[in-house]
């Protein structure tokens, strides 16, 4: 049975088109670009960007016809999404499992063979990634909460997806984001691999005042973007920092809980989202060995409503953000689009937003943001993790369990 509602959001005129299974999404019929922010609410500070479009920049409206539909609602709490070679997708669910998802909306059993973790506080089966030799090695790579001595840390382990694909073969761990740490709060979790066929892990600094500061510290993997070989050991190449100790699968410092990596389809380059405290999201371009200051520096302030060290925004050695939100939406998940199929998306920056329940479109030129935009606003859903499949589609999870294919009309 369809239900079909017109209805006017702003100067759009938006359809929707619901079944039991699909929701269909047209927006908008005529097309209103803006150059308002599509930010109304007041920030929580007053603090100033340090250059002209790094927050609150013009709105844009995609004017290509495209649709959203459920492809499942079935998944529970899923965390981590990747594309797979024909057209299917593998999930993460929190909890501990791993999943594929056909076109049509089936969803496999669990996976077995998959390390225990533990899903306690924002933990579990995390960020998932696929051998770029995936074809003929079946390797797959995932970030998860493993409970250690003194803690639990960010672990990423491999296996080998089996033919039959109901078990993972052979899986091993084979990096470990120590210290372990006795909290359940910010472990970052995104793998990806770069264009040199190494591994990049976010982690994060663990929430807590005792160990923010590690963020800072070289000697620490803590809030920091790891980077390292297939089998865990630090990739060639990588930045040597001056500080005696210093990790050398370290690639750059200074992060608060980074659960967004996504490598630019035309220079290669690794961007990356963060949640800020209250206030102070970020999109980060990363740059070997470069400091991204927290919690020396940020656009946020504490949820308490105090301010953060000594409450400033900008340091010398310290980079700044390409983009930041004021109010948070809770960046996650993110991919550039790099299909043909709506033109007007080529090469944006797609992210899933928790709190604020969107799926967030950044338009980069030069390496700055020029143009955001929120899509998929009335799903009413915490966009998780959002990938571009091998079919030029876009695919995201939400947190209440429901997958969405974006492509166009």
């Amino acid at each position: 049975m369809k239900h079909r509602l017109l209805f006017l959001l702003g100067s759009s005129l938006v359809l929707l088109s619901c079944s039991d299974e699909k929701q269909q999404v047209t927006d908008p019929v005529t097309p209103s670009p803006t150059t308002e922010p599509v930010e109304t609410k007041a920030p929580n500070t007053t603090y100033k960007p340090a250059f002209a479009g790094q927050t609150r920049v013009g709105g844009v409206t995609t004017t290509a016809s495209y649709r959203a539909d459920v492809i499942t609602s079935s998944l529970t709490s899923p965390w981590g999404i990747t594309g797979l070679p024909d057209g299917r997708v593998l999930v993460t669910e929190k909890a501990g499992r791993m999943r594929i998802v056909t076109a049509s909306g089936t969803v496999s059993e669990p996976i077995t063979g998959i390390p225990a973790v533990n899903p306690a506080g924002q933990g579990g089966l995390m960020g998932v990634c696929l051998d770029p030799a995936f074809a003929t090695n079946r390797m797959v790579y995932w970030s998860f909460s493993e409970a250690r001595p003194g803690g639990n840390v960010t672990a990423i382990a491999k296996g080998k997806l089996a033919t039959d694909e109901r078990t993972i073969e052979g899986a091993t761990v084979i990096y470990r984001a120590e210290p372990a740490y006795a909290g359940t709060l910010h472990y970052g979790g995104r793998v990806v691999f770069d264009r040199t066929g190494n591994l990049l892990v976010s982690t994060g600094e663990r929430s807590d005042l005792v160990t923010r500061p590690q963020a800072q510290l070289v000697t620490s993997a803590l809030g920091k973007i790891i980077r390292i070989t297939k089998d865990g050991q630090p990739a060639p190449g990588n930045p040597v920092f001056a500080q005696a100790g210093a990790l050398p699968e370290l690639y750059s410092i200074g992060h608060r809980n980074p659960q967004g990596l996504a490598v630019h389809p035309v220079t290669g380059e690794v961007w990356q989202s963060e949640h800020g405290p209250r206030g102070g999201d970020e999109i980060n371009r990363l740059q070997a060995g470069a400091n991204y200051g927290w919690p020396t520096i940020t656009y946020g302030i504490e949820y308490s409503g105090q301010p953060i060290g000594s409450s400033i925004q900008q340091q010398e050695g310290l980079q700044q953000p390409v983009y930041y939100w004021d109010p948070v939406v809770s960046p996650s998940g993110m991919t550039f689009y790099s299909g043909n199929r709506i033109a007007e998306w080529q090469n944006n920056l797609f992210i899933g937003s928790l709190s604020g329940m969107h799926i967030v479109r950044l338009v980069i030129d030069n390496n700055r943001v020029v143009g955001e935009e929120r899509l998929l606003a009335s799903e009413e859903q915490r966009f998780r993790a959002i990938t571009q499949g091998s079919d030029g589609a876009l695919y995201a999870i939400t947190d209440q369990g429901r997958l969405y294919r974006i492509d166009r009309s």
